[in-house]
């Protein structure tokens, strides 16, 4: 049997629900046999989760999610098996980190605006770690209090891009991103490539730049993915030469498509991002 293997899933102290030795655990129960904490714009959780992963018997890979902007869109990079105390890397995330905990500030203002009291302490309450309170947390929060039915139509409603409560970010840019991975140790991967609202043209761009700057992957399996896009990514990959990889984005039990280790096998004939480690 091959491997199972999944580079991506989240813990309480970014957006996911569950503290990093549960996601260790849960991932476990799933049949995982190597696992990567991926927090957003955080490592604090991997010490934890290379702990619960080795008392496991399970393979870990340090990792991150790091957020940036790229012709005026957000996109996310995997730092894969990075040095989580590099000095470069954290620099870089404690100004991303600073930059979301003004953000949060905002989004509670328009909240309030919108009629919803008690956003920012409310949203606190589902975030484990300050810093990287985000839109995900003042969606719970929502739920919670009845102004949506579900964390989606939160976002529809309130959070999501150009809607009453969304506040713009100017993250860092690909080439600063792609220099902390590196300067880690790590390998760099564009994330769920198939969530982004980009032209062909901009793809294009996206991935020039991105191998330009030293980028090595693409997540061409994601739970973000139908099986066209993962088609797609993975003729991405042979295109440009990227290794490839593939995640769940595990963020809270009971969603079955994005359950650890749910996801399909990588097509045999891609590099696998994880060729040199595994």
């Amino acid at each position: 049997m091959p491997l199972n293997i999944d580079l991506h899933s989240h813990s309480s102290r970014s957006d996911g629900v569950l503290t990093p030795a549960q996601v260790a655990a849960r991932a476990h129960a799933q049949g995982v046999d190597w696992w990567s904490l991926s927090d957003h714009d955080e490592t604090s959780g991997l010490a934890e989760a290379a702990a619960a992963a080795r008392d496991l018997g399970m393979g870990f890979i340090p990792g991150v999610e790091v957020s940036v902007t790229f012709c005026e869109r957000t996109i996310h990079i995997l730092g894969l098996n990075i040095d989580p105390g590099h000095p470069e890397l954290q620099v870089g995330l404690a100004g991303i980190r600073q930059s979301r905990f003004a953000r949060a500030a905002t989004i509670a203002e328009r909240l309030q605006d919108c009629g919803v009291a008690g956003a920012y302490a409310g949203a606190l309450r589902y975030a484990d770690n300050p810093e990287l309170l985000g839109r995900v947390h003042f969606a719970r929060y929502l739920l919670e209090q009845g102004h949506c039915k579900s964390l989606q139509q939160a976002f529809d409603r309130y959070l999501g891009d150009g809607k009453r409560a969304f506040v713009p970010m100017r993250w860092p840019s690909l080439e600063s991103a792609v220099g902390w991975i590196r300067s880690a140790g790590g390998k760099a991967v564009i994330a769920h490539p198939g969530r982004y609202r980009y032209t062909p043209q901009q793809f294009d761009a996206l991935f020039e730049a991105f191998k330009a700057h030293g980028g090595i992957g693409i997540e061409v399996v994601s739970s973000g993915h139908t099986p066209a896009q993962s088609k797609r990514y993975a003729c991405v990959a042979r295109s440009y030469g990227f290794e490839a990889s593939r995640g769940s984005d595990f963020h809270t039990p009971g969603i079955a498509r994005t359950e650890l280790g749910g996801v399909p096998p990588l097509p045999d004939d891609l590099a696998p991002v994880w060729k040199d480690w595994i």
